[in-house]
């Protein structure tokens, strides 16, 4: 059975893992101008509505309903082509219609025992925004296997991906957690010296960006890389080195564990970059992965190998206000306060998962060698159970990992309990490793 993702799931794309799709899975034409998406406005004639959203573990999550049934919850995802339900038991509540079934194929084209299937003529409704989806097309997965509810630290139902995107023109305003949909027939792009503009192109569903990335060797130029435009993927940058021979790793980077996918731990490094330039914008010492080039590339299609050198992920949209614009194939960025912040990691050591009726409680998963967490005798399996002598109830699972990412050379008192019941108090000194 296989076991919860690991902290860094973000790092390691959901559908990449479940090496999805499919391959005879529905596909959708390329984007073109006028609303050629499923979702609508419920009122004639409005141009734009607003959609509050809250982010855990730095995914964007909306509230939806489902054949009247809900609010469920749903991670906002550039990066997949077809929406998804991960939770079975709300799919099976739901009635739906069996379609088609798929199978889900692992790393390297392995059958992962895991199956999908196609449901149609699902209504989506959004009210609170006034959008509705009459009649949405999902895959429908046997298992919730990745467990996205642990990570995020609250119930996840599944992913809405390209069926959103290609709806709408959307504003992402990360600094007031606000989506803000246009009608793409009428929509009209900002301009000022502030907005740089880059064009997306799209192959099997996927936008890519074009972005210059600088490595960190001495007399390194940028080099234009295309990347997925993933919203759906909690870290900044990914990079797959065998994708140019010009990528390589950094002579500092840390060997870990980026994630699970449905044939095992997916392993490679974390390291930076120099810079990373989108438009006129410069964004320096950029967390990125590296995840391990055969694990990566057995899991793409020939196609895919050819075009894409990695992804850029939210911890890199959120300091913009970033217009994702299907219909024009563009992307709009305005640079928010939180451009400068610095790129951090965990620099405790320790990957947690929620576990719980509220997601309140605090497990730990994994524990990286040579870590403060390490050092400090903390082991799998214990549950954390206050920090600073505060309980853990107190915190959501991002504001613990915040804590976790907070400052070189702080020192965390924690307290956890063993499988035995026995509590085992641990300092812990916060340390930049890369």
């Amino acid at each position: 059975m296989l076991r919860r993702a690991t902290a860094l799931f973000a790092a390691w794309r959901l559908l990449a893992a479940l090496g999805l799709l499919l391959a005879a899975a529905p596909a959708w034409a390329q984007p073109t101008a006028g609303p050629a998406g499923p979702f609508v406005f419920s009122r004639a004639g409005r141009q734009q509505a607003r959609l509050k959203f809250f982010t855990q573990r730095n995914l964007i999550i909306v509230s939806a309903k489902l054949n009247g049934v809900g609010p469920l919850n749903f991670l906002l995802d550039t990066g997949v082509a077809t929406s998804l339900l991960t939770d079975p038991a709300v799919a099976d509540s739901l009635h739906l219609h069996h379609g088609t079934d798929y199978k889900v194929m692992g790393v390297g084209g392995s059958d992962s025992g895991i199956r999908a299937y196609e449901a149609d003529s699902v209504a989506v409704t959004m009210a609170d925004a006034g959008v509705l989806a009459p009649h949405l097309s999902w895959l429908v997965l046997s298992s919730d296997v990745l467990d996205l509810s642990g990570y995020v630290g609250m119930r996840i139902h599944g992913l809405l991906g390209a069926d959103f995107f290609r709806s709408f023109v959307v504003t992402i305003r990360p600094e007031q957690f606000e989506l803000v949909l246009h009608n793409p027939a009428t929509y009209r792009a900002p301009r000022g010296k502030h907005w740089a503009t880059l064009p997306l192109r799209f192959e099997q569903g996927k936008p890519y960006v074009t972005a210059q990335v600088k490595q960190l060797a001495t007399g390194a130029e940028a080099l234009p890389l295309q990347l997925v435009l993933d919203t759906g993927a909690g870290h900044a940058l990914s990079l797959e080195t065998n994708a140019d021979r010009r990528l390589h790793l950094p002579a500092t980077c840390l060997r870990t564990d980026l994630g699970r996918g449905l044939s095992g731990i997916v392993s490679g490094a974390l390291g930076r970059v120099a810079a990373v330039q989108l438009g006129q914008y410069q964004l320096p010492q950029v967390l990125t992965s590296f995840p391990d080039s055969s694990q990566v590339h057995q899991r793409l299609s020939t196609r895919e190998r050819a075009l894409r050198q990695g992804n850029l992920g939210y911890e890199v949209l959120k300091r913009f206000t970033c217009v994702i614009d299907y219909s024009r194939h563009q992307l709009l960025l305005r640079p928010t306060a939180a451009l400068r912040e610095p790129f951090e990691h965990d620099m405790s050591g320790i990957d947690l998962m929620a576990i719980g009726q509220d997601y309140r409680r605090y497990l730990v998963q994994r524990v990286l060698p040579g870590s403060p967490a390490d050092d400090a005798g903390i082991q799998p399996e214990e549950e954390l159970m206050s920090i600073n002598f505060t309980p853990v109830t107190a915190y959501s699972i991002s504001e613990v990992n915040r804590m976790l990412h907070s400052e070189d050379g702080r020192l965390l008192v924690l307290v956890l309990r063993r499988p035995n019941g026995n509590l085992h108090p641990a300092a812990v000194r916060l340390k930049r490793r890369i």
